[in-house]
């Protein structure tokens, strides 16, 4: 028998070594006799599928396992908007929404059985000694067909395209109009990277979702502003006015008038006239015999409505903010002018001696866009020009001295069947009526500061009785 306490300090050092490598080995073998026994067909420790411990769970339990959490993708909702409204909902059962656990699963047991020798080693050991996690994340695979199917769908129902402008001028007037407009196409790229990363996100805790569709702008090629070079680029004012109750023939005679400022180019710091631009009011010019007030009395005459035209015109002018040169009020409240305005806002012509008239101030041409809406007797003025960035402001209207209105008049017409009465006028209180017009430059600098006032007689309802042969 060996005496260790005869031998030499370096063959002491060497028995010890072999002892510790001896005891190392026999640790060595026995663990992995201990791994293989208790892991054989079972996943290794600290193995994580989704947060879950598939610790000495087999491939089946682990499936079966994760199988059971995703029960609720059943009961998932994703839901659509746009503009604030739901447009379309989806189910996690239309979506057939399932996770890739399979390959996980697989994935994870591969943990200790690597092909490479050292890395086997190296996660069997991990098992007894706990160097480190393995996670594993499983995605949420889904059905995209739905999906796609909306997304055509939506483009179909909400992309709107984008209309050139269109602007030929002729001999000093517009021949063909349109401004152009801007249209709109809905982000759907970024839509389905939206609704993937959603149903991604779908938990137990929180298995409904909101997606929101963006639309974006889309510019035209041809701008109004690239139509032409007299500086028209936009609309910078309108005006409205509605013509309900109006006879036949004044309605005639309103589109008539109305059309013949359509396409109407103003020169910069020109002056509009109404009259000059209108021409003749007459048969011979087209309009027809309709009810007007003349000298006290409704009568027929021709171009009855024409100061329809006239009115709304000078709330277009206001509206834009342009120097006023000329305007006379109604001697009378004319109830037309009334169905959609307070009392001042109306401006009479009488050719040649009355008037109205604007001047342009911005820094280009204007012109004029007549719009009429039959169905609804509207009729506007829109004004497209170049914004000085000149702000309007006109102040609430002042009425006082009212008079009632008259005791109503009739009188006899010859067109009319004997014992017909028909309503050509309405009763009208007279009063006066003022209101503040005040126009601010960029600068907020009052560049005008005008006040309106207009006085109106009483008048009563009109009524024409029949005298003609009766019917």
């Amino acid at each position: 028998m060996i005496n260790i306490a005869e031998l030499s300090i370096t063959k002491r050092v060497f028995i010890i070594f072999i002892g510790i490598v001896f005891f190392l080995g026999a640790s060595l073998c026995i663990s992995w006799v201990y791994i293989q026994s208790s892991f054989g067909d079972k996943l290794y420790p600290y193995i994580y599928i989704d947060g879950i411990d598939m610790s000495k769970k087999t491939k089946a339990e682990a499936l079966n396992m994760l199988k059971k959490r995703d029960d609720y993708f059943q009961s998932a909702i994703l839901e659509v908007l746009y503009n604030e409204q739901p447009i379309a909902t989806f189910s996690g059962q239309q979506l057939h929404l399932t996770r890739n656990t399979d390959i996980k699963v697989n994935q994870a047991y591969i943990i200790g059985r690597s092909d490479s020798i050292s890395t086997r080693v190296a996660q069997q050991l991990n098992a007894l000694f706990h160097f480190r996690n393995y996670t594993f994340s499983s995605g949420i695979r889904y059905n995209d067909s739905p999906i796609q199917e909306f997304v055509q769908i939506a483009q179909e129902t909400y992309n709107i395209p984008a209309e050139n402008a269109l602007f030929t001028f002729e001999n000093g007037k517009v021949s063909a109009f349109k401004t152009h407009k801007n249209g709109k196409e809905i982000k759907s790229d970024e839509f389905l990277i939206e609704i993937h990363a959603a149903i991604q996100g779908i938990t137990e805790n929180a298995p409904n979702k909101k997606i929101v569709i963006k639309d974006t702008v889309i510019e035209p090629a041809i701008t109004l502003a690239k139509a032409n070079s007299l500086g028209i680029e936009k609309l910078i004012g309108e005006g409205v006015s509605n013509y309900s109750h109006s006879i036949a023939s004044r309605i005639h005679n309103v589109i008539l008038a109305a059309s013949k400022l359509n396409g109407l180019i103003i020169p910069k710091d020109a002056i509009f006239s109404f009259n000059a631009n209108i021409g003749d009011i007459s048969a011979t010019t087209g309009y027809q015999p309709a009810y007007i007030i003349k000298s006290g009395r409704t009568v027929l005459g021709d171009g009855g409505g024409v100061c329809q035209v006239s009115t709304t015109m000078f709330r277009a002018a206001l509206n834009t903010g342009l120097p006023i040169i000329e305007r006379t009020a109604h001697a009378y409240r004319v109830s037309y002018y009334e169905n959609d305005s307070e009392p001042g806002f109306d401006a009479t012509i009488f050719s040649p001696s009355v008037d109205l008239k604007f001047k342009n101030d911005t820094p280009g041409a204007i012109l004029i866009e007549t719009e009429i809406d039959k169905s609804n007797s509207i009729l506007k003025f829109k004004i497209y020009g170049q914004s000085d960035g000149r702000k309007v402001k006109i102040s609430p209207v002042s009425v006082w001295d009212i008079v009632s209105a008259p005791e109503p008049t009739y009188e006899d017409d010859p067109t009319l069947p004997s014992g017909t009465i028909k309503q050509v006028d309405y009763a009208a209180s007279g009063a006066k009526a003022r209101f503040d017009y005040r126009v601010y430059d960029s600068n907020g600098n009052m560049t005008i500061d005008k006040t309106f006032i207009s006085s109106y007689r009483p008048w009563q309802a009109v009524f024409l009785k029949g005298t003609g042969a009766s019917l």
